[in-house]
């Protein structure tokens, strides 16, 4: 069993390694994992189903009593909600005129823009030593807003591209987030607080294969895309909305004079989103390039990500290092 626990953890503690090399893997090695990809559970398509086991394993971390934080601090979590959604996809839209981005992958990049943070970025905020309760209350706010704010601000940022069916699209969202969510929240009233901890490292194992078995299907479906050269274009401008959307949050929680935690939260929070769902909601439009965008941020997202929590870390730990000198120095005088 200790054993077992080990790997469960190695798993849990290496989402960023296993995605890059699974990435890699898939994107020179598609035929290994694309025969995979067309797998159903009835009309449910195996990305979307895996989606919901992520949601569920959100759901699960969750309490009733976490969502007083949003009475508690209203304005931190409204800063978060609003940045997310006023920002990301309004960069999205931006970029895509700036590098002249055609129909469909000018529709991702929006799409991309408009999906809820992503799941990764409370992870993400607890290695940048940032506010997690915070980063999880606000990805918690946008998830669950996304049924209406999702497929509404495509519709206003993509609807000159496409005809967005606004309707399938928030249906889509309530079954694979929302639902998965709430089943979530009560499986962890049912069982309490002292199962939960104890199944805490095996249900961010299974969070952990679900979000990398996404990648791969997302990378091997789309690698032949994925090696073309308009496909640095997208990578470059999936970047650049990544990068300036974790600016805009930093430079946000600095305007509002929030602590340097909250800031990082804040930042990491704007700036990653849930592209494994973009991917999946990209199935709803006509031309499979749709997905691109949000296949490549599944790749960006978690190394660029990465970096940012790490140099983020190294800023807290070398003020609090200062700190200790400067304590030492004035006790010795």
């Amino acid at each position: 069993m200790k054993a077992f626990n080990k790997l469960v953890d190695l798993i849990a503690g290496n989402m960023a390694l296993l995605t890059i090399v699974v990435a890699a893997f898939c994107l020179f090695k598609p035929e290994v994992v694309i025969p995979f990809a067309g797998i159903k559970f009835g009309n449910t398509s195996i990305t979307n189903a895996l989606l919901m086991v992520i949601m569920f394993g959100m759901g699960t971390t969750l309490r009733v009593d976490d969502f007083k934080l949003v009475l508690q601090r209203p304005v931190d979590v409204l800063a978060g909600i609003v940045g997310q959604f006023a920002v990301m996809p309004f960069l999205g839209f931006i970029l895509a005129k700036i590098f002249n981005l055609d129909a469909p992958l000018a529709i991702g990049l929006v799409l991309l823009g408009c999906v809820p943070g992503g799941t990764a970025s409370n992870v993400l905020t607890f290695l940048a030593k940032g506010d997690v309760p915070l980063s999880v209350t606000i990805t918690m706010c946008t998830t669950l807003l996304a049924a209406i704010a999702t497929p509404a601000l495509t519709y206003l940022y993509a609807g000159q591209w496409v005809v967005v069916d606004f309707k399938t699209m928030a249906l889509s969202i309530v079954q694979v987030v929302i639902v998965p969510i709430v089943l979530g929240v009560i499986v962890h009233s049912l069982v309490g607080d002292n199962v939960m901890a104890k199944a805490k490292r095996y249900i961010v194992c299974c969070s952990v294969i679900a979000i990398v078995t996404v990648v791969a299907i997302c990378v091997s479906t789309n690698a032949a895309n994925l090696l073309q050269a308009s496909a640095l274009i997208v990578a470059v401008c999936v970047f650049l909305q990544h990068i300036l959307g974790c600016a805009i949050g930093y430079l946000e929680g600095k305007v509002l004079k929030m602590d340097k935690a909250k800031m990082h939260a804040l930042s990491i929070e704007i700036g990653i989103q849930n592209s494994g769902l973009g991917v999946g909601l990209a199935g709803q439009f006509a031309d499979p390039l749709t997905a691109l965008p949000c296949a490549v941020a599944t790749i960006v997202h978690q190394i660029c990500g990465s970096i940012i929590a790490a140099t983020f870390a190294k800023t807290v730990k070398d003020e609090e290092e200062v700190k200790e000198e400067r304590t030492v120095v004035a006790v010795e005088s």
